[in-house]
């Protein structure tokens, strides 16, 4: 008879029916491999694909049969836009995470009405589902609200930039600096900004139980797509896709405005945990904002490329090129309305002292991890579709 888990207040855990809310994704992947792993919660996965979570289900989109979550994940393939079948999926559940959005900085400028739908206007329903059915919900939500940093004001040689309150990202406490409206790319921002404050006006007038996540750029395998392979040919993932990309191809990483922006970077399976966590804590999660990320890795966007690119020779055994990065302008990669923070970095006093949480895995250790992935899953794939090209030319 398997152990009694308990919570980090020492009570037993029982267990849950989760609605999972873009279940296919990257972070909703790796979430359900946990749930079926480790814990006994049964997830209604909710998604228009499923094709990151397969290997969960069987060849219907069901549960597998021979595996010991067998009858604990189940597939629902509907979009939240226009489907009255989703108000049911979460009245049937303890708890709703939601994951959905469109979270791609390519498209914040050039798709900012469907970015803006996505992220305020679908999340509305679910916000209103778990309120009006008294539903526990965590919502993924993104470091972009808090747009740039005080810092970022101050002239660039001034002794300020360098103290923490300047740049130092707290929940409770940064404000949101966004840029003009005619920089498209903070619709994005916005949008999360004010389904987050929706969330927070439902907790205090209506009694929501909630959980807002912040995620400082989680990254590992499963991220996103690699264009003209498993997403569309013409499509710009986020960073580390879009370098994985142009090291399967050999091409030189393009670095847009010099890669002078500065990043913290934290691995999947520490975001995860953190998660967890949350689901099974709910008397220290509930009306907490949590950011999530990890302060010791941070890096310019340049040094993460050059990271990459020696991380990745080692991992193919193929050698760097002679000039492995180019500069690219951010209207050349993102095209008109772009505009960008300067720095990310969390702090993480409250999810420290609330869920006892600290990441683990250094950028050097994840990125190998990540890389080995994406050229064990893309290479070959990359090659055949080189060639393929090369021949209709």
């Amino acid at each position: 008879m398997a152990a009694v888990r308990l919570d980090l207040d020492g009570k037993p855990i029982k267990a849950m029916t989760i609605c999972m809310i873009g279940a296919g994704g990257f972070i909703g992947s790796h979430l359900c491999e946990k749930l079926m792993a480790e814990t006994p919660h049964t997830v209604l996965a909710v998604d228009v694909y499923n094709d990151k979570i397969k290997h969960l289900l069987g060849p219907e989109g069901e549960q597998q049969s021979d595996h010991h979550w067998a009858g604990r994940i189940h597939f629902h393939r509907l979009n939240i836009k226009h489907d009255s079948r989703l108000e049911g999926l979460i009245k049937m559940s303890h708890l709703t995470i939601n994951l959905a959005a469109i979270c791609t900085p390519a498209d914040y400028n050039t798709r900012p009405l469907e970015t803006i739908y996505s992220n305020f206007i679908d999340a509305i329903p679910v916000v209103k589902y778990c309120s009006e059915n008294g539903k526990r919900l965590i919502h993924f939500s993104t470091c972009e609200v808090y747009g740039k940093t005080i810092g970022s004001f101050l002239p660039k040689d001034h002794p300020l930039r360098q103290e923490p309150e300047f740049y130092v990202l707290k929940e409770d406490a940064s404000p949101c600096i966004f840029g003009p409206i005619e920089k498209q790319r903070w619709s994005y921002a916005c949008a999360k900004q004010l389904i987050e404050r929706l969330i927070f006006a439902e907790g205090a007038e209506n009694g929501l139980e909630f959980t807002i996540v912040r995620p400082f750029n989680w990254i590992g395998p499963r991220m996103d797509f690699i264009p003209g392979i498993d997403g569309p040919g013409e499509g710009v993932p986020r960073v580390l896709a879009c370098f994985g990309n142009n090291l399967l191809r050999g091409e030189p990483l393009k670095l847009v405005n010099g890669g002078q922006s500065q990043r913290t970077f934290l691995y999947i399976k520490d975001a995860i945990e953190a998660v967890l966590l949350m689901i099974e804590n709910p008397a220290r999660a509930n009306g907490q904002i949590f950011n999530v990320g990890n302060p010791n890795n941070e890096v310019t966007v340049k040094q993460l490329a050059e990271m990459m690119i020696e991380v990745y020779s080692k991992v193919a055994g193929e050698p760097v090129l002679d000039v492995p990065t180019i500069d690219v302008s951010s209207r050349e990669f993102y095209g008109e309305g772009y505009d960008d923070s300067d720095r990310r970095i969390p702090d993480m006093t409250i999810i420290s002292k609330q869920l006892g949480w600290s990441p683990k895995a250094s950028l050097s250790d994840l990125l190998e991890s990540t890389l080995t992935y994406q050229h064990k899953t893309y290479a070959e794939a990359m090659k055949r579709m080189t060639a393929r090209s090369a021949t209709s030319n």
